[in-house]
């Protein structure tokens, strides 16, 4: 039962991993405001555990991919969960703002759940076939922001803020004894040395294919991360919603990503990484052009705004998975530092987006600007796909001329 484990994981402990990552940024956003009156701080400062904790995690998943490539999966992963474990407990005894964000940025430790699950997976099997799991773990991306803050909304009224906290060290601790048991070294051609591994990066800085993937991620959730922005705004100010229906009604473009997810997982052996891609690029920007149409033809109403939005949620589960699988295959034995530096890209875009989202969104343009936003960054994702399109067509053509 603790005997170490030495085979590939189960399916199920890599979507753990990356359930659990997902929620320790927002189970507690319950707590908040208690969090603040208990420890005698601002409430800016206390969000610092939010908006601090997104930069650690993109910095972190920097560090960490080429961590996995050198020692391995295994270690960086325990090493990651003993780190949040630890954290999580310093979080709930904190007497003071500046040690809870202390241990609150060691928690971010966490991200490597999510972003070395990803290279474990590619590790694991082909593109095609990553793609196709990496459908069904995207689920868990859906899932876990939604479930989280209610879960954490219970935990808060019942028991306090620090219960949060507590559950933050039981769940490490747990998958870090399921890791132990079950989730056995995958990288099989580790690098011998940092500086042997150093010089392969220019492989994987110099491949157009990967920009053009990670540029494609970055550009898709950047559009989601724009909703979250501006969307409570525009409701606030054009319909009359109750807190409970505005909640239900933004877990939608959730709920579309889930779905999205799980077609990537069902059509991801069938059809190559680029035509799932493709189709889930298109059927974003179809969705928010023509709620942007009905908006210009009068139907400004809540069933428009998030009818359309659903449609990047279900547009970006067909995307992710395979632009994901796409970027870890230009090189699979840096698997580990591709996977690190296009999620940061992904987190540090969609930080982008938000902050230009408030820019942009006012009182008199709030559901065209809301809208267009996500229709440029959906386009812009469309726009790097199809430029992996054309470095493919390229490189295709050039092997079938044949020397005179």
């Amino acid at each position: 039962m603790f005997a170490a484990a030495n085979s590939p994981p189960k399916l199920i402990t890599l979507i753990l991993l990356t359930a659990v990552s997902i929620l320790s940024l927002n189970m507690f956003l319950p707590s908040l405001p208690n969090i603040a009156s208990a420890l005698q701080a601002d409430y800016g400062l206390v969000n610092l555990s939010i908006a601090g904790y997104l930069a650690i995690t993109a910095v972190l998943q920097i560090v960490m991919g080429p961590l996995s490539d050198r020692f391995g999966r295994r270690p960086v992963l325990l090493a990651s969960l003993a780190i949040f474990a630890g954290a999580s407990l310093g979080c709930a005894l904190a007497n003071d703002i500046w040690t809870f964000l202390f241990f609150r940025v060691l928690q971010g430790a966490i991200i490597s759940g999510m972003a070395l699950s990803r290279a474990v997976i590619r590790d694991m099997v082909p593109a095609q076939e990553a793609a196709s799991l990496l459908g069904y773990v995207s689920m868990a991306m859906a899932l876990a922001p939604m479930l989280g803050p209610m879960f954490g909304g219970v935990l808060e009224e019942f028991f306090g803020w620090r219960a949060s906290f507590y559950a933050f060290m039981v769940m490490g601790i747990v998958l870090y004894w399921l890791c132990w048991a079950d989730l056995g070294e995958t990288n099989v051609t580790p690098s011998e040395t940092f500086t042997a591994q150093f010089r392969t990066y220019p492989e994987l800085i110099r491949s157009r294919r990967f920009w053009g993937y990670s540029f494609c991620m970055a550009f898709s959730v950047g559009a989601f991360y724009a909703f979250l922005a501006g969307a409570p705004l525009v409701v606030e100010r054009l319909f009359s919603m109750s807190p409970a229906i505005l909640g239900l009604c933004l877990g939608t473009i959730s709920l579309g990503f889930a779905f999205g997810s799980f077609l990537s997982g069902r059509l991801a052996r069938r059809y190559s990484l680029l035509t799932l891609i493709m189709w889930g690029r298109i059927v974003a920007c179809i969705g928010l052009a023509a709620g942007l149409m009905l908006f210009v033809l009068g139907f400004v109403n809540a069933a428009t705004l998030f009818g359309a939005t659903i449609f990047v949620g279900l547009g970006n589960g067909l995307t992710l998975p395979s632009a994901n699988a796409g970027a870890m295959s230009v090189r699979p034995h840096l698997a580990g530092s591709a996977s690190g530096l296009s999620g940061a890209m992904t987190v540090g875009g969609g930080a982008v987006l938000t902050w230009a989202t408030g820019l942009v969104i006012t009182e008199t343009n709030g559901a065209y600007a809301l809208l267009g936003m996500m229709l440029f960054s959906s386009a812009a994702g469309l726009v790097s796909a199809l430029y992996v399109w054309r470095i493919d067509m390229q490189e295709a053509r050039s092997t079938t001329v044949q020397p005179e």
